[in-house]
């Protein structure tokens, strides 16, 4: 195939626009036609519908189009390794993280990283919830969930400390939990559609969890950043990160509630990207930023040495 037409391909995708996405590459709207439709006769498949008023991807279109990224990729990394290509470091790059994290993290040293490749363009999808990396066209994602798919390379950028928390106004109006089985009189803001944390200390053999058995949650939420909020107002007693809650720990805004029990998951936080996809090098420039900027000395874990 003709990488040239495999490029337009995917400039149209995005764009849903093949006259527009033939002008980046200096192609009349006839000719852009012309190579599309000689791509579509060496798959076999329409890529796109078309119309008068629109054009959207097929069905096939969709299938092929991260194949046709991966195809780019491999003859950017190939020449690259030769010496040749171009050797800015450009293009678009689609990256997924928790909102929450984003907030906090990310967004305030985005500046920076954009000064240093001023000819990378970011797409960014931030939410609570876990995206799905290969059928979102994503190059890289952050995630802070124990990650068990085996088509996806993880490196890791943190570690992900979680304790249980809240408002010290709560505690004086409800009291302090001595132990987890009082956790059940408590009201208690939990994070939707996750699973219960094992609380575990060295002087127990007992089995606790968060949220405890058969305990209703006052609260359900999938945004940490509202969960943090609401614990600091004195909803009530939640589980959080520590890059989540470590600033109004050290203020006294917010209290660890049973100090000597720890959350078992074995989370952590991770860079994750399609183990199809060749690292390009705008994905190994944004890693090796965050490692720098944010995984060698996370802010968040000093206050758990205090």
């Amino acid at each position: 195939m003709d990488t040239n037409c495999i490029k337009l391909f995917v400039l149209a995708a995005e764009t849903l626009n093949i006259s527009a996405a033939g002008e980046q590459l200096g192609l009349t709207p006839s000719v852009a036609s012309a190579w599309l439709a000689k791509l579509e006769m060496q798959v076999g498949a329409d890529l796109f519908h078309r119309t008068t008023r629109k054009v959207t991807l097929s069905l096939a279109g969709m299938e092929f189009l991260p194949y046709a990224k991966e195809i780019l990729a491999q003859q950017e990394a190939a020449l690259a390794t030769l010496g040749q290509g171009n050797l800015n470091i450009s293009g678009t790059l689609r990256f997924a993280a928790s909102s929450t994290f984003a907030q906090r993290f990310i967004m305030p040293i985005l500046p920076e990283f954009l000064d240093r490749y001023p000819d990378i363009n970011l797409e960014l999808m931030f939410s609570d919830g876990q995206v799905k990396l290969i059928e979102g066209g994503f190059d890289l994602a952050l995630r802070n969930l124990a990650v068990e798919d085996s088509s996806l390379i993880c490196r890791r950028l943190a570690k992900d400390t979680r304790i249980l928390c809240a408002s010290p106004d709560y505690l004086a109006r409800n009291g302090t939990p001595r132990n987890p089985e009082e956790l059940i009189r408590h009201q208690l803001l939990v994070f939707l559609n996750t699973k219960p944390r094992k609380l575990i200390t060295p002087n127990c053999s007992d089995h606790f969890s968060f949220p405890p058995e058969k305990s209703k949650p006052r609260i359900l939420c999938d945004d940490g950043a509202s969960m943090r909020i609401a614990a600091k107002a004195g909803v009530g007693i939640c589980m959080s990160s520590l890059w989540n809650i470590h600033t109004e720990l050290e203020a006294g805004s917010l209290i660890r509630v049973l100090p000597d029990y720890q959350i078992s998951d074995n989370s952590a936080i991770w860079l994750v990207y399609p183990k199809s996809n060749v690292l390009t090098a705008k994905v190994r420039v944004l890693i090796d930023f965050l490692v720098e900027k944010i995984g060698n000395s996370p802010e968040w874990e000093t206050i758990n040495k205090k």
